[in-house]
């Protein structure tokens, strides 16, 4: 992509807190070209790591989320059109939060299994990475809301059924996220694996 700056559009980005050196990176990763070369630098170094932390760029830094797409795509607007940074949506990610298990210890189906540790933590990074993966463009909202549904689910009742507590091999939130866990069991929503609870089994009775 061949940039091409009025002053409008620098004036622009600087306002919206971006640099000409962001974009020029950008630009790199956009076109396909391997900057690993170019990590010598500690400001390229740097540079990176801002762009990683503004969402610009993927986790693995070669290729660019949606908002990364959007500021080169800014560039060859006509001038008077204003760059419009549009986050994720805030509520979006409390639904997710809320979904969490804060600890791992619960009650399902009338059986209480004793927890040891918190494993909602971190809320604000949480909030950032949530945001991150939504600006990547691969999955939506929903779709780690769904997720995360099932795998507490499932693992609910797995306990219920084997008398092991399960979530105690959950994750703790931010880890959850920084390690892509979410994205087996969006593969198993998308095959059609029911969220729904299964019917309480009741014993027999002896006539």
């Amino acid at each position: 992509m061949k940039i091409v700056l009025s002053p409008f559009h620098f004036k622009e980005i600087l306002f919206r807190g971006y640099s000409l050196d962001h974009i020029f990176l950008l630009n790199l990763i956009n076109e396909g070209m391997d900057i690993s070369g170019l990590l010598e630098s500690p400001k390229i170094i740097a540079l990176v790591q801002s762009i990683s932390r503004k969402g610009l760029i993927s986790d693995d830094g070669k290729s660019l989320t949606t908002l990364g797409k959007e500021l080169l795509q800014f560039l060859g607007t006509k001038e008077g059109k204003r760059l419009v940074k549009k986050p994720p949506s805030s509520t979006e990610f409390d639904i997710w939060w809320k979904e969490y298990p804060g600890t791992n210890q619960f009650t399902y189906k009338g059986k209480t299994f004793v927890g040891d540790r918190s494993i909602k933590v971190k809320r604000d990074e949480c909030r950032l990475k949530f945001d991150k993966i939504l600006l990547e463009g691969e999955y939506t909202a929903i779709e780690l809301i769904d997720a995360l549904k099932l795998e507490v689910l499932q693992k609910k009742e797995a306990s219920v059924k084997q008398g092991v507590n399960k979530l105690t091999y959950m994750q703790n939130s931010l880890t959850y996220l920084n390690q892509h866990t979410y994205e087996q069991f969006i593969e198993l929503v998308k095959e059609g694996i029911a969220i729904e609870e299964t019917p309480k089994e009741f014993g027999g009775t002896d006539i």
